[in-house]
């Protein structure tokens, strides 16, 4: 009973400072909101392929991206100089899987070298195959896991298009994703399975596409 009393004291305490990380992010996305929107109509770009308007795509987008209880990060896909604007769409869904991908290589490739290699094993080059592999398979299993919420397009008036498509992914989500393409890409590299316990951690850490890891 004492210890039930003292978890409900420790909630009561944590919920004014709860309160004020919630005012102070919806008073720093009402400022992004304003700044994007300002750039959105300066450099001419509009709403593709909804019957919303830009100003409310873009607010349910930071609503998703500030959703409570789950990390939530934004990639954008960008693509240009096309004229086919379903080709160019899927030319920017293409673009975003393809950054995160490279991201996600770039972030295990990193653990790899500075711990693997920091305990003494020189793998470099055992593990020049399986980067490659796990790049090509995160950019097929994230595919599935982006949740697209808007795209803007621009004419530039020669008859060519550029666009930007807005996605949200959950590092849940991300998260099997980034596993399921780690279980594929290791059955191609022996390094991989060598050090298999160590590298799946490194893959299942939180990413956030956006440069910085979740968690230590």
């Amino acid at each position: 009973m004492k210890r039930i009393i003292l978890f409900l004291f420790a909630i009561c305490l944590m919920l004014p400072a709860v309160a004020q990380n919630n005012k102070a992010l919806e008073k720093a996305l009402k400022k992004e909101y304003k700044v994007k929107m300002k750039e959105f109509k300066k450099e001419g770009w509009k709403i593709f392929g909804s019957t919303r308007s830009l100003d409310v795509a873009l607010l349910q987008h930071y609503q998703k991206l500030a959703k409570d209880g789950e990390y939530n990060y934004e990639i954008v896909g960008n693509c240009s100089r096309f004229k086919s604007k379903n080709l160019g769409h899927q030319a920017c869904i293409n673009n975003a899987c393809n950054i995160y991908a490279q991201k996600a290589k770039r972030k295990v490739q990193g653990d790899i070298v500075s711990d693997i290699a920091g305990n003494g094993d020189d793998a470099s080059g055992e593990f020049d195959h399986f980067y490659a592999a796990y790049e090509s398979k995160v950019q097929k299993e994230i595919n599935g896991e982006l949740e697209e919420t808007f795209s803007v397009i621009k004419d530039n008036k020669d008859g060519t298009y550029e666009m930007q498509t807005f996605f949200i992914v959950s590092e849940s989500a991300a998260t099997r994703a980034r596993i399921r393409a780690y279980e594929n890409a290791a059955k191609e590299s022996g390094a991989a399975q060598k050090y298999a316990q160590k590298v799946r951690e490194f893959v299942a850490k939180g990413f956030n596409p956006q440069g910085e890891s979740t968690e230590d």
